[in-house]
């Protein structure tokens, strides 16, 4: 037997149960993973609170750290005690988890489990706004929502290293001071300050070509007010709440803006794209040119306080669950 988190009705984090369940066991192509570390996402509440539907029952979680227990017939590539982590769909909080050889990486030697579990799902998100959803330049100034969260500290250092002035919005100053830190050039308080008239002071009228948002209705119609002409809003989150519905002609009347909604899963649905990826995050970890804060660390067991404590927006950079 093997202990895992189940959601059994969705709802508050009431609803996140530690329980007994069989041990898995692998198919051919797949892995036994033994976690030692597991990164919490805000998509984990998503879940949860059934913004995006799952079928019930089902284990949160979608990303994972840990040690393959054992192999399943036609795995070529992985051997029992490998080190490895992954990005996936829901079925992270648990101390086993089958996955498919293909969907989990090795992690490199000079990177922790706990690292490699902080910086998969969030890694790879930036990775993929910054360099494929729209390929930021060096020179240009981007606007960066919740830079002080686990993607935002990631990509403002990632976006950093490529040249970029870097503007970051913050919900308070002990956050500022951690954007900051991570070289965020321009950072507003959202809460004190009118995050649109700041930008364009900043940008001296022109706007920025793009936008970055997980917070989603708090934020939406002002981040398209930011954009200058042609400028590119990239709606990848809903921390605040589904945006509200809107009539595509107000990107005309805006600047003929483009919207996407972008998720990692479209990204890196192919294994081989999947692990350039990962190998881009892991290069960015190793050179220094992304470091990796985990100030939160939860017992697996505790997974309702952690999804709590994010929720509240109590926790800053990246959070995990121990086992």
């Amino acid at each position: 037997m093997a202990y895992a988190i189940r959601v059994h009705k969705i709802g508050g984090p009431e609803v996140l149960k530690y329980e007994k369940i069989e041990m898995p066991q692998p198919g051919p192509g797949e892995v036994l993973v033994r976690h030692t570390a597991i990164g919490l996402n805000f998509i984990d509440i998503y879940h949860r609170t059934g913004l995006y539907a799952l079928p019930l029952p089902f284990i949160p979680g979608t990303e994972g750290a840990g040690v393959v227990e054992s192999v399943g017939a036609k795995v070529r590539n992985l051997k029992q005690g490998d080190r490895v982590a992954y990005a996936s769909g829901p079925g992270s909080y648990a101390e086993y988890r089958v996955m498919p050889e293909g969907r989990v990486v090795k992690i490199p030697n000079s990177i922790s489990d706990e690292i490699a579990a902080a910086s998969m799902v969030k890694g790879l998100t930036a990775e993929y706004l910054l360099n494929r959803t729209y390929k930021v330049k060096a020179g240009e100034t981007i606007l960066f929502h919740a830079i002080a969260g686990g993607v935002g500290l990631i990509a403002c250092q990632w976006a950093k290293s490529l040249g970029a002035t870097v503007i970051g919005t913050v919900g308070n100053e002990e956050k500022a001071q951690l954007a900051k830190k991570h070289g965020c050039d321009h950072i507003i308080l959202y809460k004190e300050e009118n995050f649109v008239a700041r930008v364009k002071d900043i940008t001296g009228g022109k706007g920025v070509p793009v936008v970055y948002d997980s917070v989603g209705k708090d934020t939406f119609m002002g981040s398209l007010d930011c954009l200058s002409p042609r400028g590119v809003m990239v709606s990848f989150g809903n921390a605040s709440g589904p945006v509200d519905s809107f009539s595509p002609g107000i990107l005309s009347t805006k600047g003929s803006l483009y919207l996407t909604r972008p998720s990692l899963w479209h990204y890196t649905s192919d294994d081989a794209e999947y692990a350039a990826a990962a190998d881009s995050v892991f290069d960015m970890v190793r050179s220094g040119g992304v470091k990796i804060s985990v100030p939160q660390r939860y017992a697996l067991k505790d997974a309702a306080q952690a999804q709590q404590d994010l929720e509240l927006r109590k926790t800053t950079g990246s959070t995990i669950l121990t086992l």
